[in-house]
């Protein structure tokens, strides 16, 4: 209450923010009328300007008022549209590093021209990041004209570009593109063997569109290549059937709002029998015991056309935020593999993960970060917390008057879509156009299957019609259009009313074949005013500019009369058959209608069998509506009821928040060792020299030899002589004389034995000169450090499965995971020294007889990306070697291995993340004889 007083007094956090903005608009507008009065030459030469002044020591804020003045400008004589007072203001904000909380319709693909060219004069490169691969190749053509007028370049990174091509995207001033792209070659290039294979330059300054469903949204799925694993996956189709033979309630509980699924006691004695194994929670049986879990998981928690849809015998999953397919992601740990039993359909192999990262650690990288949205304010808390990001909420340029109807509710779902549809209808027989939010793919084909019995036209857009997204979207608002949409979340089209002329020129051009296709590869950015250029699926078109001015002006008088008569109708009107967990996405919804002032309206249809209500809301709404007297197709419509909803949302919104504060928590432990890793990685890339740390490794493990094989409290007659030769011996090849030796102190003899093998090994640098020396230390350490890293997150994985156990010993998962993730590092760290050194020590100068190396991978193994949890799998190691290998031999297997991953790396498939596939070399097989000369096979030996 003390707040509200002083809120009062002096106005609210976000009001003084935007009255000390003001000042700034003002200037920008007052250098108007003079910039106004340039060339289109003056105008361009203003950036060369600018960068001079940047030169001479003038900061970014000193050049704010007149970069955003001269981008106003260039955007009023290219595209026709003059940035809006507000949208300055946003344009500030974004530059300032903070989130523009903007309505729908507000226009802030064009709010995101002016800090992306401020901050690209820097010459480090901006990113834009879009949620899909249309916007990011639309905006980049669109705005592009801007930044091509003004004299920077701009790039697009979208799926099923070749390395050369996006390493030219990423050296542009401005780059747009989806936030897995970005993520996917920040991983990619932390796997290159060569600085010149790297495509990302640093990570600057980036604006993230739809940042509340990037950052919020996506934050808990994190981002995985992964490479296939040799498994049968008959097994999957086994424990698919078994699972079926389980009774619900009886064999097994489900808990739905963690979707998940535990076996009862009697369903563990039920699924011994099935499996005749006498304890299924015996170590030995950890494997089926898991496989049992996940196909109980994929049978009762995810279901067929709401989590995923089947599409040409594959399972591909819907993002439950947008209702886009997925194309290329899976589910991890084995979940994927046990739903394409349950469908039937074939199993792809299981993976294991080689590089992973999340989105949140993975945008905290960028120097400067910036994001906008039409619904960030119910999520500042963990903007704030999370990002250290301050949302601002812009004021709309026009006052809203859109109409938002108090929610409705009925008992049963069926009642609930028999009277939303009724509504429908009688809005599409007055001819006001109605857009209606659906919740999954599955209740925008229920919904429409009644349309279409009674009589209402209407267009469906849910996953299984991405294609045609954008022109149903933007058709959206014509006069008596119906429109049964999923998640509108980032759709990225404007909704007008009468509908957009635009739209309707493409596809008359397409349909009449005036539009004349342009050869792929040709520029089609093209500054020709002869010419209208634009995009349609994947392909750039140009129409003569007299033809499509005139077809142009009949469709927008067309649209002109109808949005008239549409207004007069009051407008696009909203329908939600369903709320959301986070009241963003509701948000989302309503905010398509009542852009830019037009009038509009929303409500919400609901049921107590909704989701929300029956799992989040709990029995005091359902109470609450028995009270107040329910009956078949009669609906409670109260302000009360809408509250109470709301509470739900805020309770689950805090539930969520608090999953993503505790994966972060986790993934920083894991990030500050990708950090390292990738660190050391980057310095071999770069060509720094290494021979200091080899000398410090082999001083290091000199030393660990030591304090192993001749304690410090041990007396010398006690020293373990000839463990330390074995020792000495297995990793450096050198055999030492223990009778030279003895009488020496501890110390005396780590300094002799450390400056004999140094000896060794500058006699072999002597021998293959330092240059060559030096390359192969950076290949061989290279290899080595990819190893042990995949190794290292598999075993990161299985500590964190059962890390949570800890917390029934009164102890804090979290705290534990910290301890046994360090050693775990350490382990690894020391694993990375010892095989790098022995590799160094036992290669020798080419001879004839060649040693096959054997740890390049099998033939068609397979990376692919994943957006999901890691995968368990066992991996053997490395053997150690006795035999001594080639350099020749080493480096030509390395750089065959590397180069054929990079070269090969293609897409298969379309969407926001898209699989890739790699061809690799020969490894050891499971049945081949062991390379550490045992006689056994490998899978009875190192490869157990």
């Amino acid at each position: 209450m003390f707040d509200a007083i002083l809120a009062k007094i002096f106005g609210t956090k976000n009001e003084r923010e935007l009255k000390r903005l003001r000042p700034l608009v003002v200037a920008i507008n007052e250098l108007e009328p003079a910039v106004r009065q340039l060339s289109d030459q003056e105008l361009a030469a203003k950036t060369a300007e600018f960068r001079q002044r940047l030169a001479q020591g003038a900061a970014l804020d000193d050049l704010l008022i007149e970069a955003f003045a001269v981008v106003r400008e260039v955007a009023r004589r290219v595209l026709n549209m003059r940035h809006f007072d507000v949208q300055l203001i946003g344009g500030i904000v974004l530059h300032q590093g903070k989130i523009a909380e903007m309505k729908t319709g507000e226009g802030k693909t064009l709010v995101a021209t002016l800090p992306a060219y401020l901050n690209a004069l820097e010459g480090k490169g901006v990113h834009i990041v879009t949620v899909n691969d249309y916007l990011a190749k639309r905006d980049a053509e669109w705005m592009g004209q801007i930044y091509r007028f003004l004299g920077l370049s701009v790039g697009v990174i979208v799926h099923g570009l070749d390395d050369d091509e996006r390493r030219r995207a990423y050296a542009c001033d401005i780059t747009y593109g989806t936030n897995n792209e970005f993520g996917f070659d920040y991983l990619r290039d932390n796997m290159a063997v060569r600085l010149e294979d790297v495509v990302q330059r640093e990570l600057y300054y980036a604006i993230v569109d739809e940042v509340d469903f990037i950052l919020i949204d996506e934050a808990r799925t994190p981002l995985i290549i992964s490479g296939q694993v040799e498994e049968s996956t008959r097994k999957y189709y086994d424990f698919a059937r078994l699972v079926r033979r389980l009774q619900a309630g009886v064999d097994y509980t489900v808990d739905e709002k963690a979707k998940n699924a535990f076996l009862t006691d009697e369903g563990v004695r039920k699924v011994e029998r099935l499996l005749g194994v006498d304890n299924l929670a015996d170590p030995a049986h950890a494997d089926a015991l898991h496989h049992v879990q996940q196909a109980l998981r994929a049978l009762t928690c995810y279901h067929r056309d709401v989590d995923y849809v089947v599409k040409d015998g594959q399972v591909i999953l819907v993002d439950e935020f947008t209702g886009r397919l997925m194309f290329g992601r899976r589910y991890s740990d084995g979940l994927h593999q046990a739903i394409e039993a349950k469908e039937g359909v074939r199993i792809e192999r299981e993976t294991q993960t080689l590089a992973s990262i999340t989105f949140q650690n993975y945008f905290r990288m960028y120097e400067k970060l910036a994001g906008m949205t039409g619904t960030a304010e119910t999520e500042a808390a963990e903007f704030e917390k999370i990002y250290k990001l301050e949302v601002v909420v812009i004021p709309t340029n026009r006052p809203l008057i859109r109409i938002e109807y108090p929610d409705i509710v009925y008992r049963t779902e069926e009642e609930k879509f028999r009277n939303a549809a009724k509504e429908i209808k009688a809005c599409y027989e007055r001819g006001q156009p109605v857009l209606v939010g659906t919740i999954s793919v599955e209740k925008s084909e229920k919904l429409s299957a009644l349309l279409k019995k009674m009589g209402v036209k209407h267009e469906v857009l849910n996953a299984k019609h991405h294609e045609r997204e954008a022109y149903i979207v933007a058709q959206a608002g014509r006069k008596g259009a119906v429109t049964v949409a999923t998640n509108m979340a980032g759709r990225g089209t404007d909704i007008l009313l009468g509908g957009n002329p635009e739209f309707m020129t493409k596809e008359a051009c397409l349909k009449d074949r005036i539009a004349e296709p342009l050869p792929k590869g040709q520029e089609a950015y093209v500054s020709d005013q002869h010419y209208y250029y634009f995009q349609h699926q994947g392909l750039f078109y140009r129409v003569p500019r007299p033809k499509w001015d005139e077809i142009f002006a009949k469709y927008k008088a067309q649209c002109d009369r109808e949005h008239d008569e549409v207004v007069a109708l009051g407008g696009l009107h909203i329908i939600g058959t369903e709320r959301h967990e986070a009241r963003r996405i509701d948000n989302q919804l309503r905010g398509r209608a009542g852009r830019q002032g037009d009038p509009g309206s929303s409500r919400f249809y609901l049921s107590l069998q909704d989701d929300l209500l029956r799992i989040f809301g709990g029995e005091r709404i359902q109470n609450l509506m028995l009270k107040l007297g329910m009956e078949e197709d009669v609906p409670i419509e109260s302000k009360l009821i809408t509250r109470r909803i709301a509470a739900a949302q805020k309770a689950v919104e805090a539930q969520n928040f608090a999953a993503r504060k505790h994966l972060l928590e986790y993934d920083d432990v894991m990030n500050k060792q990708r950090i390292a890793i990738y660190g050391w990685r980057r310095q071999l890339l770069e060509g720094q020299d290494q021979r200091e740390r080899i000398l410090e490794m082999i001083r290091g493990i000199v030393a660990s030899f030591i304090d192993r094989r001749c304690p410090e409290k041990a007396h010398p007659s006690t020293w373990d002589w000839e463990g330390l030769q074995t020792d000495v011996n297995s990793q450096f090849g050198y055999r030492i004389n223990p009778t030279e030796l003895q009488g020496l102190s501890r110390e005396a003899l780590e300094e002799i034995l450390y400056q004999q093998l140094v000896a060794k090994y500058e006699e072999k640098e002597r021998l293959i000169g330092p240059e060559v020396m030096r390359q192969t230390e950076r290949l061989i350490m290279l290899h080595v450090i990819d190893n042990q890293w995949k190794d290292h997150l598999l075993s990161m994985d299985h500590l964190r499965e059962g890390i949570g156990l800890r917390g029934y010993g009164q102890k804090d998962p979290l705290v534990e995971y910290k301890k046994e993730s360090f050693l775990l590092f350490q382990e690894m760290w020391d694993r990375i020294e010892d095989e790098t050194i022995r590799y160094l020590f036992f290669l020798q100068p080419a001879q004839p007889s060649r040693v096959e190396l054997p740890f390049a991978a099998e033939e068609g193994e397979q990376e692919s990306e994943e957006i999901a949890e890691p995968e368990p799998v066992t991996v053997a190691p490395v053997p150690r070697r006795s035999s001594e290998t080639t350099i020749e031999d080493f480096t030509r297997n390395i750089q065959r291995k590397k180069e054929r991953e990079l070269a090969e790396l293609q897409y298969a498939g379309s969407g926001p993340s898209t699989a890739r596939t790699v061809v690799k070399g020969r490894k050891v097989g499971r049945n081949d004889p062991c390379p550490c000369g045992s006689g056994k096979k490998y899978k009875k030996c190192c490869g157990a």
